[in-house]
């Protein structure tokens, strides 16, 4: 990649024009990028390659792969709602490294520390790269710059985009599936494996050449509902274990007993209610970190003393966001994916708990997405710059550790929030310049930390909202000299020119890049 000309793009990040051998286009700005063309299609099928009986059942996922047509080169996908639990990702390059396949592209809709099983494949060339998030181990690895290829960030909405654009072509998707019939049709509400929902695999349903789904819980046809339509699926597998259940819903899902986090947690719920965000038929969207259940909590508090109904949430679900529909406090929870057991059995008992993907909530080359109708979203950071940019996949020591997820995608909503310590490990979250770019300044509306809330100047009506209230309004550069007198000011990180990774921003065009750390 040092070889490869960068440009400067329109956020004043030099980003390069060239991707793995593809062209790529730099960012142009929010909402400035037109795409042209048509949609990818994959090629057409006949009924009559399939077994008229409707049974694509095959005896195992090595033969699955082999029929087809794992080769050298191809990109393989597979999607995240196992979490840390997934065996399945690691099966599959097993068998293709058995079968002496090299040089794969592994296009994950995320992964976890599971996966740290694969590097082994990846220093051995089964695997070139890796485009999808790199959690753990497996952003560390790159970071050292041991990954031959460039790896690339997206977005949940990203990356549909990217595979219904056809900037990625996925030759072959694995779809594991709690529950399958042969014919393909598969949801995850259903087994031992139960995850929710399948909506981070509907892309590859839709637009992979082959498409392979793989139970350990397979009944006789029909398999309903069906997230997965036995339509796209080429071929069906029974296994004895898809996942480990322990690791694949997040058991430990639950508030904050930190208080200053608590107190984060308060404020930012305090913010909304003097701003009147929190009215009656408002949305909100909150995630599953113990900060962002708090807020939700605070949100129920305030809903039930002024007898406020959300029209609906945006989830990440979880038990938390269960009580508050199953107490009336809100008409629906609109789902992309489902952190622990009971948001898994309300998706299958309540017609209220609805199931979406990103397709239907975040993808930027559609006809609208929810994220605009979201009233508040509150989401992480693990730094911010003084201008409100804000970076969510390295740290300060440089290292790549985390995915996009659907983060830039929920920017787009009314008000964005980010209830954020002033420091980590004694380490400002506050700095001058973000060490990687993923959320522009002027989408990001206020942070919230224990000593100070910062509103972004661009939000005048919010400022004009919280004058006169007993809210701890400062400026970002107060919260960043405050830390500053508390800390000290941080070293920054050290790269070399090695490019190891790029940020996508959600229509497709390259925000940032990431740099190997240098020893």
């Amino acid at each position: 990649m040092s070889e490869i000309k960068l440009v400067e793009n329109a956020a004043g990040r030099l980003v390069p024009v060239e991707i793995n051998g593809e062209p790529a286009v730099p960012f142009k700005g929010v909402g400035k990028y037109k795409p042209e063309g048509l949609k990818h299609a994959t090629k057409i099928a006949s009924c009559s390659d399939y077994p008229n009986n409707g049974n694509k059942q095959v005896s195992s996922l090595k033969e699955a792969l082999i029929k087809a047509g794992l080769k050298n080169g191809m990109t393989l996908s597979t999607h995240h709602h196992f979490r840390n639990g997934d065996l399945i990702a690691n099966q599959i390059f097993d068998i293709a490294k058995g079968l002496g396949v090299k040089d794969l592209r592994w296009f994950p809709s995320a992964s976890f520390p599971c996966h740290e099983h694969l590097i082994r494949y990846l220093e051995d060339g089964t695997i070139h790269h890796i485009e999808g998030s790199m959690n753990g181990p497996l952003g560390k690895f790159a970071s050292e710059g041991k990954m031959r290829g460039v790896g690339v960030l997206r977005s949940h909405g990203g990356r549909y985009q990217a595979v219904q654009d056809g900037e990625v072509k996925i030759d072959i998707a694995v779809i594991g599936a709690a529950c399958a019939d042969p014919f393909g049709n598969a949801n995850g509400l259903y087994g031992e494996s139960a995850t929710g929902l399948l909506g981070f695999a509907l892309a590859d349903s839709q637009y992979a050449d082959k498409v392979i789904v793989v139970t350990d819980n397979m009944v006789s046809f029909p398999c309903v509902p069906w997230q997965i339509q036995g339509n796209y699926v080429d071929y069906t597998v029974e296994i004895e274990k898809l996942g480990i259940p322990e690791k694949i819903i997040s058991g430990t899902t639950r508030i904050t007993r930190s208080p200053d986090r608590l107190l984060i947690a308060e404020l930012t719920a305090r913010f909304c209610d003097v701003t009147g965000i929190i009215h009656d038929g408002f949305s909100f969207q909150t995630g599953a970190g113990g900060t962002s259940l708090a807020v939700s909590e605070y949100f129920r508090q305030i809903m039930k003393e002024k007898g406020i109904k959300a029209r609906f949430v945006r989830g990440g679900s979880n038990k938390y966001l269960v009580s508050i529909l199953e107490e009336g406090l809100v008409d629906y929870i609109l789902d992309g994916q489902t952190f622990d057991l009971e948001g898994v059995r309300s998706m299958a008992e309540n017609p209220n708990h609805v199931w979406t993907s990103p397709f239907t909530s975040y993808n930027y080359h559609g006809k609208g997405i929810f994220a605009g109708m979201v009233d508040v979203v509150i989401l992480g950071a693990t730094e911010v710059d003084v201008n409100f940019n804000a970076n969510v996949v390295t740290h300060s020591d440089g290292y790549l550790l985390h995915g996009i997820g659907g983060w830039q995608n929920c920017l787009f909503s009314k008000t964005v929030i980010l209830p954020l310590p002033l420091f980590r490990d004694r380490i400002p979250i506050i700095v001058d310049e973000v060490t990687t770019l993923c959320g522009p300044a002027e989408l990001i509306d206020v942070i919230v930390t224990e000593r100070g809330i910062a509103i972004n100047p661009r939000r005048t009506d919010l400022i004009e909202k919280v004058k006169g209230s007993d809210l701890p309004v400062k400026s970002i550069k107060e919260l960043k000299e405050e830390a500053e007198k508390i800390c000290g000011k941080p070293e920054k990180a050290k790269f070399n020119d090695q490019i190891i990774a790029v940020v996508k921003w959600v229509d497709g065009t390259v925000l940032d890049v990431v740099r190997k750390v240098k020893e």
